[in-house]
């Protein structure tokens, strides 16, 4: 079993990197949060998960272990296939999923491409239970807190700042402040980015 890649970056798109190790190309599908992690670098370290099919070796590829955690989690969930587990982690930051599966966010999930209202009932019943809550996933407790967050960050990604840094920012105003209006939260998060 192959439990992580490293080498230099061949190729590199939003969904899918090759790394050349050993003079071997690996063809690795990736989510988006490890497309902007391996943005302008030429050496990469991929941690692996491997499907083994019939017709293919199939490997995913993560910058980090709970983002890997996470996608095994979701695989183990009845419906949800690994290209299905990989666009729910480009769509929700690993600790806004993380905090959407504890609080039984059905909505929020049903906002990835893809996933029904049965399918976000069936993940968050599988896996409420398996979620550990990280330090950064105790930020959004209340539904309005979640909307204003979810507004203020549509807004910032409008604006064409890039998802994760108004991620980054907005999450620090909202630890900080969680009952901030989205107004305020976009003019406060304009001024730190």
């Amino acid at each position: 079993m192959v439990e992580y890649i490293r080498g230099a970056v061949a190729e590199l798109t939003p969904t899918y990197v090759v790394i050349e190790a050993g003079g071997v190309g690996y063809g690795i599908n990736i989510t988006l949060p490890c497309f902007t992690s391996l943005e302008g670098k030429s050496e990469a370290r991929l941690l692996i998960h491997e499907v083994i099919r019939e017709d293919a070796w199939v490997y995913y590829g993560f910058a980090e272990e709970s983002e890997r955690v996470l996608f095994r989690l979701l695989i183990g969930v009845s419906g949800v296939g690994a290209n299905t587990a990989r666009m729910i982690l480009s769509s929700l930051p690993v600790a806004d999923l993380e905090q959407t599966i504890m609080s039984g966010d059905v909505r929020r999930l049903k906002g990835v491409k893809g996933i029904g209202a049965k399918t976000a009932e069936r993940i968050i019943v599988d896996l409420k239970d398996k979620i550990k809550p990280s330090d950064s996933t105790l930020l959004i407790q209340s539904a309005s807190t979640s909307e204003d967050f979810d507004e203020a960050l549509a807004a910032m990604v409008m604006l064409g700042f890039p998802r994760q840094a108004a991620h980054k920012v907005l999450t620090k105003l909202y630890a900080a402040e969680p009952g901030l209006k989205v107004e305020a939260a976009i003019k406060k998060a304009l001024t730190l980015m």
